[in-house]
């Protein structure tokens, strides 16, 4: 309930986001930032929560993160602004980033890598239910006069509520608390800091600044030099947020790049497709809504199936190569859209894309848990989901600013070849979302502007996936444990025989 919740609150507002930004008098810009905004403090900090899930009480930090996240929602519903309502969208972020790791640590820590398997493709479905029904809810409250976008963050509350009863009452854990160690706060600020100001660069470079100028070599160099003393900080405190041991391993470092692309998928297409069907189709929110159904049923059908199988076999590579080959596939048909593009066609590209995330999403999670002793689970889950998010949060960075570069353009060369002064008409308002207060004209332009300004990001979007298989083909064919934990006894073996001299052979050290 936690995760479906959460999830949804991602994506209620995918399809809401025109008319939210657009009553808000907000920008192109902003629009992008009320989604990433979210999606930063959820990327910095799930990290964070993964090493203290392995500290501290579970299930207490389950509780602190639903608590965070219902005041962030009740004061996102109250924003004003749309300055307001990206900071406490990044303050429900730091609820979102604590679910997305904190649900898949206590399912670790109640059953094995290969039941697990069946497990993660329930939560791929739930996230999928979730995704589906949010576009489709979102859509709905937004076009009902008496309730309004505001709702779109509020109708969670109520349900957190419920699932802190339940956890309360019904989640059992065994006290693993750790008040001896300490938290590497260094690592993850610096973590934190490194990663925003790489993302702030993404966003504003070839608009407000150039590629090549001083403001990019400040930005890039700080965000390299902070990164830098993240991985320096990391390779020598006692307790690392991400301990470069676990990311340095061969089917961890080729889970995470694949990870990325996963994460631009994910999130990239819910929020950027929703907006194509409005801002350049004309639909409604809720018909918005409707049309990205085949996205979310492809991950539906594709994360429960392939789960199951998962299960049964313990086997997941062949799963993760279909998964980011068809992904490829489905941004490949998506590149090729334009405000007239035949909805069937536009249909299947999602149907692909969707499919692709379902096969490779969880799986690729539990290529990661499957090579982790316990006692480290939350800090490898944290890692997994922290670099799926960091992709997610740079797609949209990404795809966000090739888009309104490319609407910009777009909107610009509709009015020079209708014979209107091109700065004059963006001084009037066509650089807001609030189409209602444009000319028709005007809105057909912009029209045709996000139409063929769709189909460059996912062009962009076809790269990094067709990067992401080319990596997957590194992928070991691991075999998923069926046991909880790895074996103690061979993990001292090993590491009495590291540390055995010349003089001492590894049955002896054992």
């Amino acid at each position: 309930m936690v995760l479906g919740v959460t999830m949804l609150s991602g994506t209620i507002v995918s399809v809401a986001l025109p008319q939210i930004v657009g009553s808000l008098n907000g920008t192109q810009s902003q629009y992008t930032w009320v989604v990433t905004a979210a999606l930063l403090a959820s990327t910095a900090s799930t990290p964070v929560w993964g090493k203290l899930a392995d500290l501290f009480d579970k299930k207490r930090l389950l509780q602190l993160s639903i608590v965070i996240f219902i005041v962030a929602s009740l004061l996102c519903g109250l924003a004003q602004t749309t300055g307001q309502l990206i900071a406490f969208r990044a303050l429900q972020g730091l609820g979102m980033g604590a679910s997305q790791v904190l649900v898949q640590v206590v399912i670790g820590s109640l059953v094995s890598p290969k039941e697990r398997g069946k497990f993660n493709g329930y939560i791929g479905a739930i996230m999928a239910v979730a995704t589906v029904g949010g576009p489709l809810i979102g859509g709905a409250i937004t076009d009902v006069s008496w309730l309004g976008w505001r709702w779109c963050f509020l109708i969670g509350v109520p349900f957190m509520l419920v699932a802190m009863v339940v956890l309360a009452r019904t989640l059992h854990l065994e006290d693993v608390r750790r008040p001896d160690t300490k938290v590497d706060y260094v690592g993850a600020t610096l973590i934190a800091a490194g990663v925003s100001v790489l993302l702030l660069w993404i966003t504003f470079v070839g608009g407000d600044f150039a590629w090549i100028s001083w403001q990019s070599a400040a930005m890039v160099g700080g965000a390299a030099l902070l990164l830098g003393l993240a991985v320096w900080v990391e390779s020598r405190v006692s307790e690392p947020v991400i301990p470069l041991h676990l990311v340095a391993r061969r089917e961890t470092a080729v889970a995470i790049l694949a990870s990325v692309a996963v994460g631009m998928a994910m999130f990239g297409g819910a929020v950027f497709l929703g907006q194509y069907f409005q801002l350049a189709r004309g639909y409604s929110p809720t018909e918005a809504g409707l049309l990205t159904i085949p996205l979310m049923l492809g991950v539906l059908v594709s994360s429960t199936v392939s789960g199951r199988m998962v299960s049964r076999s313990g086997r997941v590579k062949s799963y993760v190569m279909t998964g980011l080959v068809t992904l490829s596939v489905g941004f490949f048909l998506l590149s090729t859209i334009d405000a007239e593009s035949p909805l069937p066609y536009v249909g299947l590209g999602m149907l692909l894309v969707g499919t692709g995330v379902g096969l490779s999403m969880q799986n690729l999670v539990l290529v990661v848990q499957n090579s982790v002793p316990l006692r480290e689970l939350g800090a490898a889950s944290g890692a997994i989901t922290f670099f799926r998010s960091l992709g997610g949060t740079i797609g949209v960075s990404v795809l966000g600013a090739v888009l309104a570069n490319r609407v910009a353009t777009g909107i610009t060369e509709g009015l020079t070849a209708a014979g209107v002064d091109a700065s004059g008409a963006a001084a009037s308002g066509s650089g807001t979302l609030n189409l209602d207060a444009m000319p028709p004209f005007l809105r057909d332009i912009v029209a045709g502007a996000y139409g063929s300004a769709t189909g460059d990001i996912f062009l962009v979007a076809t790269g990094i996936a067709v990067v992401g298989v080319l990596v997957g083909v590194l992928l070991p064919r691991v075999r998923l444990r069926d046991s909880l934990d790895l074996p103690e006894p061979v993990e001292q073996v090993v590491a009495e025989a590291e540390d055995s001299g010349p003089g001492r052979s590894p049955q002896t050290a054992g």
